[in-house]
């Protein structure tokens, strides 16, 4: 009787495992992370697919205007589809075929990226905006740098992260 249960115990064990094994191969979904650029503490997971709209937007240090930078998730990539900026400063493309739209100039940069790096600041404030989502990285990251980046997360992490929130 004993061998038996004990049988019992292990074969429910061993599928135990292989559930949770089985879970967290299989990809659930698409991610962008922003996470920690020195030591990789994730400060967010948001779900993606491709199409949606990440954008990073804050005010240009020297120039004090508004600059919007657009990119789109495509797979596991960040595609940079739509820059806006007020006025010509430092670090903007002063050569670059730009439209004007409402006084504001907007052009299609050219970039295909994995990884983004972002060094939010106070004076900047910068915010990450996923789809109709608005974060305030400054805020989110106590000033420290970022990757921005798409990842797939399995079913199994996916659960966990839906459980804790």
């Amino acid at each position: 009787m004993y061998d038996t249960h004990r049988r019992l115990a292990l074969v429910a064990i061993g599928v135990a495992l292989l559930v949770v094994g089985s879970a967290s191969a299989v990809p659930a979904d698409r991610v962008l992370v922003a996470e920690d650029a020195e030591t990789g503490e994730r400060y967010l997971t948001v779900p993606v697919s491709d199409g949606s709209v990440v954008a990073i937007e804050y005010t240009h240090s020297v120039e004090k205007t508004r600059v919007y930078d657009e990119y789109t998730v495509r797979g596991d990539r960040l595609e940079m589809t739509r820059m806006e900026f007020e006025s010509y400063g430092w670090g903007l493309p002063s050569d670059a075929n730009v439209t004007r739209e409402n006084g504001t100039f907007v052009y299609d940069p050219p970039g295909n990226y994995s990884r983004v790096t972002v060094a939010p600041g106070a004076t900047a404030g910068h915010n990450l905006h996923v789809n109709s989502t608005t974060y305030n990285l400054v805020a989110r990251t106590k000033e420290n740098g970022v990757h921005l980046f798409v990842t797939r997360r399995s079913a199994l992490s996916a659960a966990i992260e839906t459980r804790n929130l």
